[in-house]
């Protein structure tokens, strides 16, 4: 269906790739980055299981025909799912009797906390793709002049960027939702406090089955902030958010939040890459701490654009969430996962893109600056030293992702240089 000043979407060809795959593909999200408004750009019929004057009788139907709401044109959009978890069953029966791909588009802001024990899993029929808040290209901030594609294609690169560390905190601090672009700064600004309002007081405690403690929940996520783009222990972040000696905040409640704000899509972790190498240099497997978009770390710090500008080493931790966010949206278009690698040598790199057809390129991300790229620069080519390439491929390339850097281009010792407002699929 048509939407009027529609935003096209990396996530528009991931659905469209999927649809054309599967009898029906579960988008999942956090709140407010878009999920809706694209499966009702692809669908040609939907439902709303939370229309507030009909969600208590759709949940009544889900119960007891759950067939009834799939009809419709197809695809069908069925928004907000896990709001009645009965029709995923009734979505894979109806797949499996209509043997045809592209009929439903499934939406979820969260995952239901509890499943009944008939809960199929839908694997064959149901295709899961995550969505995120927008990358900087799909926001119209990167000029897209170098395609992450044509690096794993060897091809020559040439961009010119024209944005200043200003518009990075900027863009730090606004997020990728799309209620954010194209508006005033201060109401921009706004929309990830909101999200991070939204977070610390809806009335999700009661769906995981946690204490509503929005102070709690704050600490946690204030904590997570601190901690950003390391791979710090949640005993760290338990201690981090512990009153007093006689708080007893243990590590099951913790993991019990941390599981809660995974699964409304708050915070998303990287896990390590474990290639083949030449030596027996032991890897450190720890996640590396992330949000799902760089702006809930900054609402959650109480940080605005001026604040990063006057403190560059937390500007550099928010700033590698950024490019984590935007380097995810566009590998998975490219069937890619990102990962980290750190080892016991402190030898590490931020980045490691790895395509299903076993290509994979290395990405250090720094702010800018000559002696931080050339830092970047020999770390990349240290690790791709130790790769033992007569057991898996070499690294299609070697790239600084930076803030700051007048142009992208590829340095004699063939690490490539790009600003992140360079950068696209």
């Amino acid at each position: 269906m048509e939407i009027k000043d529609y935003m096209t979407r990396i996530a528009d060809e991931i659905l469209k790739r999927k649809l054309s795959a599967k009898g029906a593909v579960l988008i999942e999200g956090p709140k407010w980055c878009g999920k809706t408004t694209t499966a009702k750009h692809l669908c040609k019929s939907f439902i709303l299981m939370d229309q507030p004057n009909l969600s208590k009788q759709y949940k009544e139907i889900s119960e007891l025909n759950p067939l009834s709401l799939l009809v419709g044109e197809t695809p069908r959009l069925i928004d907000e799912w896990q709001l009645a978890p009965n029709i995923w069953n009734a979505i894979r029966y109806e797949v499996d009797e209509r043997n045809a791909f592209g009929q439903f588009i499934l939406t979820g802001s969260s995952l239901p906390a509890k499943l009944d024990e008939n809960f199929h899993t839908g694997t064959g029929r149901i295709s899961r793709m995550k969505m995120r808040t927008m990358s900087l290209y799909e926001s119209g901030f990167s000029s897209g002049q170098v395609s992450l594609s044509d690096l794993f294609q060897n091809k020559t690169i040439n961009g010119i960027n024209n944005k200043n560390l200003e518009d990075i905190a900027f863009a730090i601090c606004r997020g990728g939702w799309p209620r954010a672009i194209n508006q005033p700064k201060d109401i921009a600004l706004q929309q990830s406090i909101d999200y991070y309002d939204s977070v610390t007081n809806s009335d999700f405690y009661s769906i995981f089955n946690l204490e509503k403690n929005v102070e709690r929940m704050k600490r946690i996520l204030k904590s997570y902030a601190r901690n950003i783009a390391t791979s710090c222990s949640l005993e760290t972040i338990r201690k981090d958010t512990i009153y007093s000696q006689n708080d007893k905040f243990d590590e099951r409640t913790l993991y019990s939040y941390i599981h809660s704000l995974k699964a409304i899509f708050v915070i998303e972790d990287v896990s390590a890459w474990n290639p083949n190498l030449r030596s027996k240099t032991a890897i450190r497997s720890s996640d590396t701490r992330y949000f799902m978009d760089p702006s809930i770390a900054t609402a959650a710090l109480g940080l605005g654009p001026d604040d990063l500008l006057n403190d560059l080493n937390t500007f550099g931790l928010l700033f590698e969430n950024l490019c984590i966010r935007d380097l995810r949206i566009y590998s998975e278009l490219l069937d890619g996962t990102v990962y980290h690698y750190r080892d016991k040598s402190n030898l590490e790199c931020d980045a490691v893109i790895h395509l299903r057809n076993g290509k994979y390129g290395l990405i250090e991300i720094k702010l800018g600056g000559d002696s931080l790229i050339e830092e970047g620069a020999k770390s990349l080519i240290n690790l791709a030293n130790k790769i033992d390439t007569t057991k898996m491929n070499k690294p299609s390339f070697l790239m600084v992702l930076c803030a700051t850097a007048p142009y992208a281009y590829k340095r004699k010792d063939d690490v490539i240089v790009v600003p992140i407002s360079c950068l696209k699929p």
